[in-house]
């Protein structure tokens, strides 16, 4: 089979289109031929070694395809590497897909979607009536966690890097945009909720966007951590600071929830519910085929992409 492999370390480049063995499953495993693969923002990680994991060589990156077994399609979670025609998955973790739901609306879900769900509802537990600030409002988590906020009632401030990535949040039903370049973000934020702090923040850039987005959080706000793309570390934070405000700050990592049927197979069905009735609008950014795996990797990183970025082997 043709696959993406790694043999070291590094950026895009690392990535080369090779011809290895197909994987073989083993027990509780099924083999699928994979007709879409998702692209993660981890995956940039992976490649790196900078992942919450540490990752071993030589490594088929990619943690999610859509495949075919037996005739049936399912959304999976891969242990053999996703960047691949063939990949394995447990069947603990494979999801058959309903006939509504196309291959690319799938790969929405099982990583970005459940994140958006779970960061909103197990972790912060919105409200109606809440204010939620999502950064990278126009990409894949962003773009679902607008929809889903704006679904459970919240008014939602979307922050963004381009016209073009605002035009797209407030189309999904961002209800405020604001400019996520701004040198005084905490004051955009506080002015696009009239003056006020903010209750939930969305928060995966790290650096100065993660001290600014503290700074505009309000009483009893919450703020989830759950990835660093800027790869710059935020203010280290005395715990006593958060007292003023009786401030949370939590993180999230979705590995957490893979082996609970309630926090994964339970979510995904209900997105798939979603994603059929018309009710949540999967947005699919670029689709590469798997040797263009790199091009794919390097426009995500200059954050030149929106919503889900898909391979096609």
């Amino acid at each position: 089979m043709k696959a993406i492999q790694i043999s070291t370390f590094g950026g895009p480049d690392v990535m080369k289109l090779v011809e290895l063995a197909d994987p073989v499953a083993g027990a509780d495993e099924v083999l699928l031929n994979v007709t879409a693969i998702g692209i993660n923002y981890a995956d940039t990680h992976q490649t790196e070694n900078s992942y919450l994991s540490p990752q071993r060589l030589p490594l088929v990156p990619g943690i999610e395809v859509v495949g075919t077994h037996d005739g049936k399609r399912y959304l999976a979670t891969v242990s053999s590497g996703g960047y691949a025609e063939k990949a394995v998955a447990h069947k603990g973790v494979i999801f058959p897909i309903p006939d509504n739901v196309t291959d690319e609306q799938a790969l929405c879900v099982l990583v970005q979607g459940t994140t958006a769900w779970h960061l909103l509802k197990t972790m912060a537990h919105l409200r109606k009536g809440e204010t939620v600030l999502v950064h990278a409002a126009a990409g894949g988590v962003g773009t679902i966690a607008i929809q889903l906020a704006k679904m459970w009632g919240a008014t939602v401030i979307a922050s963004t890097s381009s016209s073009e990535k605002s035009a797209l949040a407030t189309s999904l039903g961002a209800d405020h945009v604001i400019n996520a370049k701004s040198s005084d973000l905490a004051g955009e934020i506080r002015k696009a909720n009239g003056g006020k702090g903010v209750d939930i923040v969305l928060e995966m850039i790290g650096g100065k966007t993660f001290d600014q987005s503290l700074e505009a959080l309000g009483e009893f706000g919450r703020m989830i951590t759950f990835g660093m793309a800027s790869r710059t570390a935020p203010t280290p934070i005395h715990p006593g600071s958060l007292m003023h405000g009786s401030k949370t700050i939590a993180g999230f990592w979705l590995a957490n929830c893979f082996s609970s049927k309630e926090l994964m197979h339970d979510v995904v069905s209900e997105l798939f519910a979603l994603i059929g009735s018309g009710a949540l609008k999967p947005i699919i950014g670029a689709t590469y085929p798997l040797n263009e795996a790199a091009g794919a990797h390097r426009a995500m990183l200059a954050r030149e992409t929106t919503g889900k970025i898909v391979l096609k082997p």
